[in-house]
């Protein structure tokens, strides 16, 4: 969404013995790169001070930008958080790419589950992003709508891996794979929740443990 351009690349050049000559050359801006650098100075405001802390003076001020300069880029802040919520989903399916690359079934989704939890400081903000997210898209039919997008392409992927569990034999015969996989999703999204609330009582190793039994429930021969 955020893909980087070569524009500077391509920057014309003024001709020489010209009136031209000695002039400035224009500034090539890249709007894409302005637009990541503003949802990045959202996300690490919100992270740090919440969605009532992020306003859009605030954020045109840690990305750099003279006050009232987002307009062109985000014309409300609901499209910027938008927007950061879509970044932020970005970064975790990257993450996700990378831990199952090679991997199927339940090795794939537990390596999946792993990404989504908050289970490191990076990841732990991520998820303060999504519930600042989450409370604008309750009133917000954009908002939810890319939610449920969002969602939707992560229960096709859990439904795959564990569709191939099944056919490996790794998955419990009982199982219910489309039930199973939304008791598992609201797991991983009620733990974003709980950690950014009560650090304390949902530490890394509390969700590492209720992840094992989360997947231990789904295994053959349990």
């Amino acid at each position: 969404m955020f893909e980087s351009t070569v524009a500077a690349a391509r920057l014309v050049r003024w001709g020489r013995g010209t009136k031209a000559e000695g002039a400035a050359m224009p500034k090539v801006v890249d709007h894409q790169q302005r637009k990541r650098e503003l949802v990045e100075a959202t996300w690490r405001i919100i992270a740090r001070r919440g969605l009532s802390g992020a306003t859009m003076r605030q954020i045109a001020a840690e990305a750099g930008f003279a006050n009232g300069s987002l307009k062109p880029y985000f014309p409300t802040k609901a499209e910027l958080i938008e927007a950061t919520y879509a970044f932020v989903f970005d970064r975790t399916n990257r993450r996700v790419a990378v831990a199952t690359r090679g991997l199927e079934g339940l090795a794939a989704l537990e390596g999946f589950c792993r990404e989504v939890l908050p289970l490191d400081v990076d990841r732990l903000d991520e998820a303060r992003v999504v519930i600042s997210f989450w409370q604008e898209a309750a009133h917000d039919l954009r908002g939810s709508e890319l939610n449920n997008a969002s969602m939707a392409q992560w229960r096709h992927s859990m439904v795959t891996w564990m569709g191939q569990a099944r056919e490996a034999g790794d998955l419990d015969a009982s199982v219910d794979i489309p039930s199973s996989g939304d008791v598992l999703l609201n797991f991983m999204l009620g733990s974003q929740i709980s950690a950014v609330i009560d650090r304390a009582a949902t530490s890394p190793a509390d969700l590492e443990r209720q992840l094992t039994a989360q997947l231990g429930h789904l295994r053959a021969g349990r």
